[in-house]
């Protein structure tokens, strides 16, 4: 229920300097004041979402109209990195925000405009890097050669490169990508700039020049056309931040004679006021097929659009946002029910979107993985649904639970990032809001609209459903996979490389190299030291890090953590203390000043047989989707389970893990309001203990993961992780058993015997949870407002004593333990895999390490590999500069004890893994030349990454309890870090380099995975065996007698060294206890995205 203060009459009677109010915005439901302010000189608009939080956050954002596909919205978002005006040094921005308390830069191109963003713990270096962020988006240097390296070249190979090109490379050709398109051009009119690619066409992206990514720049990039929004808290307020903007922006912005009003004369606002707004209603119904190549034909896509309400219909809006919720959220919505969760499934998710577009909103439902003999028909059949749900009506109280589910969601996002969650809203209030500020206000005013919305009868749902999405009048685009198109694509792409060859000849081709290597030159000029140095490292003492009181009641055989007397803790041991006996188990407690309680119970996977380990990924899909018998005998069907949950709860989840850490554990964890904190213990005892396993509910689960398997196996990524983790660690890993390349074995298998040998298979997932439960294997976390609940830790006495009699805690189960021979000892293996379905390659590096988070050599490691990897520093500027690769990552997994370097969309593997080996021999034997400015920088991006890591109530408690209950540190471990990684020096840096990361690039000291395309997999197996590895080669396949249990077939041969061949952030320090991916998280993936 957002209050205006003051007036809208009185408002704009405030002004600073050349900046007028436009409106004030204050939330009463959360301490957020929104302020939207405007030069009458400049037109620039400025606002801020002013709430408490540690980090600083800014999203300079432009309105970028194209109609055409070119791209060129996309290259000025890289090209604004190249330097500026008053600051013409490549990279010279990210190196002064890292310095400032940042991790660097980032941006992003959507539809109608490019957001260019920045982060800093604490605002001193927030508002010493604004004005020059702001020099390089308005006036960047555009170079020749800044195209050449960002943009687009020709290597010596005669083939396309490019920092911009690599990516589009990647996602030109992916089913997401061509369908969105189609439905672009489908669903808008010639004239409209919705149809364009803003990403550019790889075919426009060879044809583009720097003069007409200038001539965009010169119309679009201008100040009017601007909306800088900073969100977080300023310790001078928004005066301070109009301070910098009036005095170091506008003077430059008037020297270039853009200070021309709010309107210059012969300015149309971007979508608004141009052709794009000339949208008419959708007419009939069109439809129109996408193939997109892949060598699995089983499953294919869907995306039917429909037009949706003015953009100003805000109780509509909100209303239909519900209404998505309402049919696809949860296993037990209406759409759900008929096509997910049934024995053979029809697709692993629908969801509704809604893009803000003028004059209307774009309503799009999005199906994945419908077996492709049901594609033509899935749209009719939906079209039936919604009927039926019209004619029978909304269940009245299922929609009071979503909108009361979506309101303390809210509450606990604003909990955790504050008025950061409105930036979204801003940035599309400024692209087609009024401009007078007067849709902020309603805009947000989503308590208040629920309230209306709760009124409404089951007919008003009925209806709105009706108008909207029972109609003949909407666009379907159905994506179907083409094995076929996916060798079409290879031909064409080698016969067009051998085309340009021929035409650019040796000559042609000797001069594009020479341009890339002039434009490298270019680049490498350094930086002035005194420019980095009179950029100012902020103080740690500035940021403010919300304080934690940590208990442990330890259970038997372990001691607790020891608080000296007067230590922040007694409070929370006194409350603790007065609520019955001590617990004969693990319970950490972690309070802060909270509005909920998370309860989590981490389960040891150690001592489960091999047999059973492939199970948990079912066991974890299908956890809070069975039916339970509660703790007081009630049986529940696992429908009331999920209604319940959804009306008890704030999030619950079920993983591999916590915070991002021991793999080899599952974490089930419960977010509530705290007043529902003994529920929430309830349910946690009763889902681990209660849940029954129903034949048909593990069916239907086993048949959602092997409906979402071929879209797992078209992600390079994906594979990636699977082929590295079943390369490291053995077969008591689950680790290795849960991810997709065994899963893609095993789950089929699994489908036929739950058919034929049900009994059998459910003795096999009791005996799992038999094993996983064992008392010697469990822990529990208590995250949030502890002081306030009133029975903090005999609830888990009344719900756990009996399943968990004291018993000595068991060791951790750490991915260490079950690392396979090679992953023990990396050595001169590699294994090249061939994906159909991807252009670029994704690369692992991996050798041996340090173990342990108190290592002494971690401080120095954690410093090199921010050296390394962070934004323009080493690695980004050799390989991603050069345009060999999307991104290029040094990691460490503290967990395993391995080091490891990787590509990302790498369109040359080789070269880029080559520069990487030139960048840590020049590093370590100081042939390239490490600075104290570097190191600088790398400190200051870790102040950051802690920072952040810490920044929300319930985020702080879990790392508190992360460091003292997993790893074994303190609980402010993570900040206390921070001075040791401060006296860290060069040398150091280059020690940890020499020792860990040269040998990377040995092969008697690393192995290495690379999955590419076909017609890359000869070239990048004759060029690893060249340097010593053993090369082992794989192909996914699908057999086509098998195709309709998607079976998978890796077809293996072996190339010895020398012979030839037919053939996480990781980058911001420790990785996730190896690289695992399960089949859940990517199903968990798709159901929520």
């Amino acid at each position: 229920m957002p209050a205006t203060e003051p007036s809208a009459s009185s408002s704009t009677a405030e002004s600073y300097g050349n900046f007028d109010l436009v409106k004030r915005v204050e939330l009463d439901f959360t301490p957020v004041t929104i302020h939207k302010w405007r030069s009458r000189e400049s037109g620039l608009t400025v606002v801020h979402l002013d709430y408490e939080a540690p980090i600083v956050k800014g999203y300079f954002t432009v309105a970028t109209e194209i109609f055409d596909d070119t791209g060129r919205p996309h290259t000025l978002e890289h090209l604004v990195f190249m330097g500026s005006e008053k600051y013409p040094y490549k990279g010279i921005l990210d190196h002064l925000a890292n310095r400032g308390f940042s991790n660097g830069t980032g941006a992003w191109t959507e539809t109608d405009h490019t957001a260019f963003t920045v982060s800093t713990a604490g605002a001193q270096g927030f508002l010493h890097i604004l004005p020059i962020y702001v020099d390089h988006v308005l006036y960047p240097t555009l170079t020749d050669a800044g195209f050449v390296t960002e943009v687009h070249h020709v290597d010596s190979q005669g083939e396309d490169m490019g920092v911009v090109y690599s990516e589009m490379q990647g996602r030109e050709n992916t089913p997401g990508d061509l369908m969105a398109l189609k439905m672009q051009r489908l669903i808008n009119p010639v004239g409209s700039a919705y149809r364009s690619e803003t990403g550019g066409l790889m075919d426009a992206l060879r044809k583009l020049t720097v003069e007409q990514i200038r001539e965009y720049h010169s119309t679009y990039y201008v100040p009017h056309n601007c909306v800088l929004i900073v969100a977080g808290k300023l310790t001078g307020g928004t005066m301070q931040l109009l301070s910098v903007v009036q005095n170091e922006i506008e003077p430059t912005i008037a020297a270039h004679g853009q200070n021309k009003g709010i309107c210059p004369a012969g300015w149309k606002r971007p979508f608004v006021e141009t052709s794009t707004a000339k949208r008419q209603p959708i007419s009939k119904l069109v439809e129109e097929v996408v193939e997109f190549p892949e060598q699995d034909e089983s499953r294919g896509e869907l995306a039917i659009g429909f037009m949706g309400p003015p953009r100003d219909e805000w109780l509509e809006i909100q209303a239909l946002d519900h209404l998505g919720t309402y049919l696809s959220y949860s296993a037990t919505a209406p759409l759900n029910k008929e096509y997910i969760e049934i024995d053979s499934p029809l697709a692993t998710y629908i969801y509704f979107n809604m893009d803000a577009r003028a004059p209307r909103k774009d309503l799009t439902v999005y199906v994945g993985s419908v077996p492709t003999e049901h594609l033509a028909t899935f749209d009719s059949k939906l079209q039936s649904s919604f009927e039926r749900i019209t004619s029978g009506g909304i269940d009245l109280e299922r929609m009071r639970m979503v909108i009361d589910l979506d309101e303390r969601q809210v509450r606990s996002r604003l909990e955790s990032s504050g008025g950061d969650i409105y930036s979204q809203a801003i940035i599309s209030d400024f692209l087609y809001g009024n401009p007078d500020g007067s849709d902020i206000g309603p805009f947000l005013n989503e308590f208040r609209l629920n309230d209306e919305l709760r009124k409404w009868t089951s007919q008003a749902w009925a209806a709105l459903l009706t108008k909207y999405f029972v109609t003949d009048k909407r666009v379907v685009v159905i994506g179907k996979p083409s094995a076929a198109m996916a060798e079409r694509i290879k031909l064409e792409e080698k016969d067009r490389i051998a085309k340009q060859r021929e035409t650019l000849g040796e000559e042609g081709i000797a001069k594009a190299v020479k341009k890339l290597e002039a434009a490298k030159a270019e680049h490498e000029r350094p930086i002035p030291t005194e420019i980095l140095t009179s950029f100012p490292i902020p103080d740690v003492a500035s940021i403010s890090w919300i304080p934690v009181q940590s208990v442990q009641a330890p259970g038997v055989g372990r001691e607790a953590c020891k608080f000296p007397s007067g230590s922040p803790a007694d409070a929370l041991i006194a409350h603790l203390s007065a609520d019955g006996q001590e617990l004969p188990f693990f319970v950490q407690y972690d309070h802060v000043q909270s509005d909920f309680v998370v309860v989590t119970a981490l389960l040891s996977l150690a001592s489960l047989p091999e047999a059973l380990r492939p199970h948990v990924n079912v066991y974890l899909a299908a956890f809070f989707n069975l039916p339970v018998v509660r703790h007081t005998g009630e049986r529940l069907g696992h429908e009331k389970v999920v209604d319940a949950l959804k009306a008890e709860t704030v999030f619950y989840e079920a993983d591999f893990g916590v915070n991002g850490i021991v793999p080899e554990m599952l974490s089930v964890c419960i977010r509530v309001t705290k007043e529902r904190y003994a529920t929430a213990v309830a349910w946690l005892r009763d889902l681990i203990y209660g849940a029954e396993f129903d034949r048909e509910r593990l069916a239907i689960n086993v048949a959602q993961i092997q409906s979402v398997l071929p879209s797992c196996k078209r992600d390079g990524n994906a594979v990636l992780a699977s082929v590295v983790a079943g390369l490291l660690f053995n077969s008591s890993s689950t680790n290795s058993a849960v991810s997709i390349m065994p899963q893609s074995d095993f789950i089929p298998r699994l489908a036929a015997r739950l058919k034929e040998e049900p009994d059998t298979v459910i003795n096999e997932f009791e005996q799992m949870r038999k094993t996983i439960t064992e008392p010697s294997g469990v822990r529990f976390s208590v995250a949030g407002n502890i002081l306030d609940l009133s029975c903090p830790r005999s609830v888990w006495a009344e719900h756990f004593s009996e399943a968990l009699p004291a018993t000595p805690l068991a060791p951790l189960p750490f991915s260490d333990q079950t690392l396979s021979e090679i992953g023990r000892k990396p050595v001169k293996r590699a294994v090249v895999v061939s994906l159909a379905t991807i252009e670029s390659a994704f690369v692992s590096y991996t050798g041996a390490g340090i173990r342990g988070w108190q290592h002494e050599d971690w401080p120095a490691l954690r410093v090199a590999i921010e050296v390394l990897g962070a934004t323009e520093s080493f690695l980004w500027r050799y390989i991603r500069g050069s345009g060999l690769a999307y991104g290029a990552y040094a990691g460490v997994d503290l967990e395993a004890g391995h080091v490891s370097f990787s590509l990302y969309r790498a369109s040359n593997a080789l070269a880029a893994a080559a520069q990487g080996k030139v960048v840590v021999n020049g590093l370590a034997d100081a042939s390239i030349a490490l600075k104290e400015t570097d190191l600088d920088a790398a400190k200051s991006s870790i102040v950051f990454g802690v920072t952040n890591s810490v920044a929300g109530p319930v985020r702080a408690a879990m790392a508190a309890f992360t460091n003292m209950a997993i790893r074994g540190v303190p609980a402010r471990h993570s900040v206390e870090m921070l001075e040791k990684y401060r006296t860290v020096t060069c040398e150091d840096v280059r020690k940890v380099i020499k020792t860990y990361f040269v040998p990377l690039f040995d092969p008697e000291s690393s192995v290495v995975v690379s999955v590419n395309s076909s017609g890359k997999a000869d070239e990048i197996a004759e060029g690893l065996a060249k340097e010593g590895y053993t090369v082992e080669r794989q192909k996914l396949d699908v057999e086509p007698e098998e195709s309709n249990h998607e079976e998978v077939s890796i077809n293996k041969s072996k190339t010895e060294s020398g012979t030839e061949s037919g053939s996480g952030d990781t980058s911001g320090g420790e990785s996730t206890g190896g690289e695992w991916m399960s089949l859940v998280a990517a199903l968990h993936e798709q159901t929520v995205n």
